[in-house]
């Protein structure tokens, strides 16, 4: 059984561009790559023509996950929401206690992250420990590197 993923209205739409690409791009480009490569001469020695089959089989297993997730998608209604606590599409302002250092991030969608733009998954070691939490809360969190500890100064949306 598939999960459910919630997503900011621009991240569903985007995943839903990037599907409608494949199945026309992606599925054109690779007929074309299969037709070039059966112009090329016996099939059962063809090393081109075996590649963009296997590339083919890849695009369509990429479709074919993409068409899931996005079925599964759900698009994020915040009026019901509690903008107390650290939800997904919070925008939180952390302190790091060790070295009182101030953080922005926004939680999203794993399939949205993007830590440059400050966008972390809700998936993420630090998303799942925020989740539930209010402002002056701390968060003690395990990641790779060892334990961190978070105040959380701001909650926004």
């Amino acid at each position: 059984m598939s999960t459910i993923n919630y997503y900011t209205p621009e991240g569903l739409q985007k995943l839903k561009d990037e599907l409608q690409d494949l199945k026309v791009r992606g599925r054109a480009k690779a007929a074309e790559d299969l037709r070039e490569a059966r112009d090329k001469g016996d099939l059962s020695e063809n090393a081109e023509y075996d590649a963009a089959k296997d590339a083919q089989g890849l695009l369509e297993l990429k479709i074919s996950k993409l068409e899931e997730v996005v079925g599964n998608a759900r698009v994020i209604d915040e009026t019901n929401m509690d903008f107390s606590k650290v939800l997904i599409m919070s925008k939180v302002k952390l302190k790091n206690l060790k070295n009182n250092m101030v953080l922005d991030y926004t939680l999203v969608a794993e399939e949205e992250a993007n830590l440059a733009a400050g966008k972390i998954s809700v998936k993420s070691p630090i998303g799942k420990g925020l989740l539930g939490k209010s402002a002056g809360d701390t968060a003690e969190i395990i990641v790779p590197a060892g334990k961190l500890q978070f105040e959380i100064l701001e909650i926004t949306r």
